[in-house]
């Protein structure tokens, strides 16, 4: 049922931020939990009914300015609606936020024609985007990207490769793919760069949709780039920072929204286990009276509390425009650590009912595997951790990247 925010996101939530949250609560609660059933039992399918009601309220439009027909509503606004959806669907949730990463690029990257062009049609919905990084053969590892976009000496570029684990594949209309264009012993701060590929540009495809472990209905596909011309104007950035472009876009918006996903699916383990513990009859009353079972109830809700916590003040700061890199780090890198032990406990709280497959566990247990390796694994985001705990932190993008004009930073985030 819709809620009301926790008294302890108080100080990071304004009284605007209110009917957005409301909002996204009657939307999880309504239209998305309708359609979880049918996802579940079509996991070779795409959704495509959501991600095109969620364009209607302006959703993909969050963080995109109000000149570019945006709602310009801030960090903290995406967290809501990324959060309150994955508490119903993490899949609907991931088509949201894998959204909101590329056009974070485009925001923050994109000259003032590419803007023009690309962000009232992604505010409005019309155009999905996805930014294409990972690859089959050296995964998330950004300096071994191996799909390569060669000049052709008249105004253009040729980009052939392939992609892999690209969210929002078959629904994006534009791709932020990322391509080396240096030399392979050129260091990876100046060998890649970043292009915007329109998805029925000649020799782009796309490998059929196949069935994950989890978040069923969300596209995170396979896509082949076979000689595709694109030209300069195509580029996002300048030529060799396509290495920027794909870090900040990984910790400015990859790393809270993955921090709110695993908020979301957080909260779902602990009210789907505290209802069947307050049901199930056990010596003359409930599991949920039980001391043993208590305890570790209790310890589920603190790690559910820290979580919390955690994420909305990263983002928090964010939205005021206050260096916050190992913040973020650190939110997205706790809230998947927390929200991984509080569902095994889950499942074993739960007993063999948490095996059922018509039982809603199993699906949330499938799905936070998903939110451990994007935008970096645990150890990837600990080093980076223990660089700022050695006062050797690397690039801090939250600074340097120019603040989005938002209402949430002047107090006034408003819901469409």
């Amino acid at each position: 049922m819709p809620t009301t925010p926790p008294a302890s996101l108080t100080p990071f939530l304004t009284d605007a931020h209110l009917p957005l949250w409301e909002q996204a609560d009657a939307f999880a609660t309504g239209e998305t939990a309708a359609r979880v059933e049918r996802m579940e039992a079509a996991p070779h399918q795409v959704e495509r009914k959501l991600p095109q009601t969620m364009a209607k309220l302006g959703w993909f439009g969050i963080t995109i300015p109000a000149e570019y027909g945006g709602m310009g509503a801030g960090h903290v606004a995406r967290t809501i609606l990324i959060h309150r959806l994955a508490v119903v669907s993490a899949a609907a949730a991931a088509i949201l936020q894998a959204g909101l990463i590329p056009i974070g690029a485009l925001c923050h990257w994109g000259t003032p024609e590419q803007k023009a062009q690309w962000l009232p049609r992604a505010a409005e919905g019309s155009a999905l985007l996805s930014i294409a990084v990972t690859e089959p053969h050296t995964g998330g590892h950004i300096g071994g990207i191996e799909t390569i976009a060669v000049p052709t000496g008249n105004g253009q570029w040729v980009i052939s490769g392939e992609k892999l684990h690209i969210g929002n594949s078959h629904l994006a209309g534009l791709h932020v793919v990322v391509a080396r264009t240096a030399p392979a012993d050129t260091t990876a701060s100046k060998a890649l760069t970043a292009f915007l590929v329109e998805h029925d540009r000649k020799g782009v495809s796309l490998a059929p949709h196949r069935a994950r472990l989890g978040l069923h209905g969300f596209s995170a596909g396979h896509l082949i780039l076979d000689r595709v011309r694109v030209p300069a104007m195509a580029m996002l950035g300048d030529l060799g920072q396509g290495l920027h472009v794909a870090q900040s876009s990984s910790i400015v918006y990859g790393r809270p929204n993955l921090t709110a996903l695993s908020l979301g699916l957080h909260e779902a383990f602990v009210s789907t286990t505290a209802t069947w513990l307050s049901a199930r009859p056990r010596y003359g009353a409930h599991l949920a009276d039980l001391p043993v079972v208590r305890d570790r109830l209790g310890a589920m809700q603190a790690r559910l509390q820290q979580a919390s916590c955690t994420g909305y003040h990263a983002v928090h700061l964010l939205d005021r425009g206050l260096p916050c890199d190992s913040i973020l780090i650190g939110a997205k890198h706790t809230g998947h650590e927390l929200a991984a032990a509080t569902g095994r406990d889950a499942m074993e709280l739960h007993g063999a009912h948490a095996l059922d497959g018509d039982y809603a566990l199993q699906r949330l247990f499938r799905d936070v595997q998903h939110t451990y390796a994007p935008a970096g694994t645990g150890e990837f985001q600990r080093i980076h951790l223990a660089n700022t705990a050695l006062g050797t932190p690397t690039t801090d993008w939250s600074q340097q990247l120019t603040a989005l004009p938002s209402a949430a930073a002047r107090g006034q985030p408003t819901a469409a």
